[in-house]
């Protein structure tokens, strides 16, 4: 696919710390997070899952690890984070579709997900982006899908930790408290948006979020 023109935060921040980007998130308790998500979104044989903003594929691939018969697909804008994705899918040997796109712009038909999950990408929007990518998600999911994030808390949603102030600036994360997210899932036509849960992590607290289209 040809490189878009629009500019991107790497998940690592910068693209030269993209190999570093796995094994710092392991060690800050990022798949223990991504674990607790999958289990959350209760997904079942046949399920179809999109996952946005899904970078090096862990995700993805903790998914078909543990449910083998279901189908997913990952959107990342970052073709060097995908190409390394595909990389560690086929070491797993586990089989998933790779895109390139924006989360905003979801190159997908409407109704075609019963599940759409984003793990540690949402703050990395800009405030313009953060509405339309929520209005994208709703539109493929089917009626009853849901939607399932885990992300930083916001500044306004308790102390932080250090590690925190360290990786994320409060303006990078003043959009993600919890009634600012809940706000933009009721905005985008969700329905009964909720923050269900928090986990402390080396890196700070995160929030887990569950929604569903009516």
């Amino acid at each position: 696919m040809v490189e878009s023109s629009r500019t991107y935060l790497p998940a690592a921040g910068h693209h030269w710390l993209l190999p570093l980007y796995d094994p710092v998130a392991k060690l800050l308790g990022g798949d223990r997070a991504r674990k607790a998500l999958i289990d959350q979104a209760d997904l079942r044989p046949g399920d179809r899952i999109l996952e946005i903003g899904c970078g090096t594929g862990t995700l993805l691939i903790q998914i078909k690890r543990l449910h083998p018969d279901v189908d997913v697909v990952g959107l990342d804008p970052d073709s060097k984070a995908l190409d390394r994705a595909r990389r560690k899918a086929a070491r797993a040997k586990v089989p998933m579709q790779l895109d390139q796109g924006f989360a905003d712009e979801l190159p997908y038909a409407k109704a075609s997900f019963d599940r759409v999950l984003s793990s540690f990408m949402f703050h990395h929007l800009p405030m313009e982006a953060k509405g339309k990518t929520l209005q994208a998600a709703r539109r493929v999911l089917k009626p009853g899908g849901e939607f399932h994030m885990v992300d930083f808390e916001g500044p306004q949603d308790g102390k932080r930790r250090w590690l925190t102030c360290l990786f994320h600036s409060d303006d990078q994360l003043k959009d993600n408290s919890e009634a600012r997210v809940v706000s933009l899932m009721r905005q985008a036509g969700f329905a009964d948006p909720k923050k269900i849960g928090r986990r402390a992590m080396l890196a700070g607290h995160v929030a887990f979020y569950r929604t569903s289209a009516p």
